[in-house]
């Protein structure tokens, strides 16, 4: 029998795939490698048609290995962070590079190579059981690649909240690890509902969420980003623009002459508050309401989006907002106590008006039983005369 392959020693610099440079020329000009990634990571770069020869809806349970779990690949960061997030970082026997750099917890696992140029000899000498990517761009093709070979291989969709919530409860069946995977979408929820109701009565900023200066993009509409800023009570004026992170112009920002300015642009120099005084006329820049936030806390869909929230709530309403979203908070808590306190009354009562019906579904079968009895014997009284007579 020949030994199986060694699987590759945790470097920073694994064997890469070939050159990349086609890939990076498609995109040069268009947008900065920090955008990139952004819309990688949110799965929101024009794709084509995922194959539904290897795209999966069901996420079912993967047999685990002799360590106890699945052998996983991620190359996406926002999926690795929730594999972390529910305890089944053991899981991931390699990741991309852009997850080693943003996650330190698995700063140490094989890489396979960056976003747009992972190496399929790497991840084939790996032994998978299953490969994570998100759908758009070089990786959906990357994945009908790995398919090809035989893979298994998972494609998630997160450019929606509700698509991010599914993606944390698929990646919760595939771990088996429901029960925290409902607890994560459950904390989501509940602070998107206590945003929403400590921002309520608040006033409702005309915003522009920048996530790249030059070239201008923008958030536009349809967008997890876009819900999360409605969520706290923030008018997004990218929406005009379109759907998904359309690119804008200088021309059209000041004309929407926004109230705040969040700008989330990886790694800018220099300050946001500075970069911005150069176009004076906008109202965010009059009023001092340009806020330089960071991407990676705000922008990647995964499992800490309820942070992401309250940190946007206090971006938009100031260090205030805090104490309205705690007391929100804990009414969500008490009302979910409530209703399943609630739930738990109906289901009792089901059970016990079960048991009621038993009883007298019983005493009724036994006084039948009994009416039976006598009639027999009534009947063999009465034939026991008819013989003596």
């Amino acid at each position: 029998m020949s030994p199986r392959p060694q699987e590759p020693r945790p470097s920073a610099r694994s064997p890469r795939a070939p050159s990349s440079s086609r890939t990076r020329g498609a995109f040069r000009g268009t947008a900065t490698r920090g955008l990139l990634l952004l819309l990688v990571l949110a799965g929101l770069l024009p794709a084509a048609r995922v194959a539904g020869a290897f795209e999966r809806g069901g996420s079912a349970p993967i047999a685990p290995s002799a360590a106890g779990w699945p052998r996983l690949i991620s190359l996406n960061p926002s999926l690795s962070a929730i594999v972390l997030r529910l305890g089944g970082g053991e899981a991931l026997v390699g990741v991309d590079d852009y997850t080693a750099r943003l996650l330190p917890e698995l700063a140490d696992r094989p890489r396979v190579g960056g976003l747009f140029d992972p190496s399929l000899e790497w991840v084939v000498a790996l032994r998978p059981d299953r490969v994570l990517l998100v759908a758009g761009v070089d990786q959906q093709r990357y994945g009908e690649q790995l398919a090809a070979l035989g893979l298994e291989v998972e494609v998630y969709r997160n450019e929606r909240l509700d698509e991010v919530l599914e993606n944390v409860a698929r990646l919760g069946r595939l771990l088996g690890r429901e029960q925290a995977a409902a607890g994560c979408i459950d904390s989501i929820l509940a602070m998107r509902a206590a945003v929403a109701e400590a921002t309520a009565e608040r006033p409702r900023p005309a915003t522009v969420a920048v996530l790249d200066r030059s070239p201008l993009f923008v958030v536009g509409g349809e967008t997890f980003l876009d819900e999360m800023l409605a969520s706290v009570g923030a008018r997004n004026l990218g929406r005009a623009l379109g759907t998904g992170y359309p690119r804008a112009s200088t021309e059209w920002l000041i004309a929407a002459r926004p109230e705040l300015l969040l700008d989330l642009t990886p790694g800018a120099e220099p300050d946001a508050a500075d970069y911005w005084t150069r176009w004076p006329s906008l109202p965010a820049v009059a009023e001092g309401r340009v806020l330089r936030l960071e991407a990676s806390r705000i922008s990647l869909p995964g499992p800490d989006l309820d942070r992401a929230l309250r940190d946007l709530a206090v971006a938009v309403h100031g260090s205030s907002i805090e104490a309205a979203i705690d007391a929100a908070l804990a009414q969500v808590a008490r009302d979910a106590e409530r209703d399943g306190a609630a739930s738990r009354g109906v289901r009792d009562a089901e059970r016990d008006g079960a048991a009621s019906r038993g009883v007298r579904d019983a005493e009724r079968d036994g006084a039948a039983s009994r009416g039976v009895r006598a009639t027999e014997r009534e009947g063999a009284f009465g034939g026991g005369e008819r013989v003596a007579r």
